[in-house]
């Protein structure tokens, strides 16, 4: 159980059964009346937040999560296929579960598949991928390194905005939060 003086971003906490991140909380102590608590909250299991105020002095339940790191393996009719690497046990996700993370899946790529109950509901990415560019406007003269961008398709289908001098078949470093270029890397 989770008191609200205990709460801080990223917290896990359950309520009515349903399993919610805390995106943001503020505690609010009113000239009169009983403190409170507002709170952002993520869904986990459908990613849609939600605001919710919570007395202070009240407790929560602690969301009955655990993450286990496993490897991407392939994607198909069934959905997208991932392995323990401890115990090759195999588990299939839906593009609803995945999110916007299935934007960045690369085939042996290692995430952490978020478990709720012994319930696969969703992965934590890396943070920073390195993917190549398949498709991007070729660079014209007077284009600069420092000034605007263009979108570039990447490998895995995913679309970001990266600057004028970068090419097909450059590798780039993304950041998997935000879908921003962070810097050209090498393969």
């Amino acid at each position: 159980m989770y008191a609200t003086n205990q709460f801080r971003k990223g917290l896990k906490i359950e309520i009515e059964g349903i399993p919610y991140e805390i995106v943001d909380f503020q505690h609010v102590s009113p000239g009169k009346g009983r403190a409170f608590t507002r709170t952002k909250l993520r869904n986990m299991l459908n990613q849609n937040v939600t605001e919710k105020t919570i007395t202070s002095g009240d407790k929560v339940d602690r969301a009955n999560t655990e993450q286990r790191e496993m490897q991407f393996l392939y994607k198909d009719s069934e959905g997208y296929h991932f392995m323990n690497q401890a115990n090759y046990e195999q588990v299939a996700l839906s593009d609803e579960q995945l999110g916007a993370g299935k934007d960045f899946l690369q085939e042996n790529l290692v995430i952490k598949v978020m478990y709720f109950n012994e319930r696969p509901i969703g992965v934590e990415l890396p943070t920073f991928v390195v993917l190549k560019v398949v498709e991007t406007e070729p660079s014209f003269r007077g284009d600069t390194v420092t000034g605007g961008s263009k979108p570039a398709k990447l490998e895995t289908g995913a679309v970001v905005a990266v600057p004028f001098h970068l090419k097909e078949g450059d590798f780039i470093k993304v950041d998997t939060r935000d879908y921003k270029y962070v810097e050209k890397a090498n393969k």
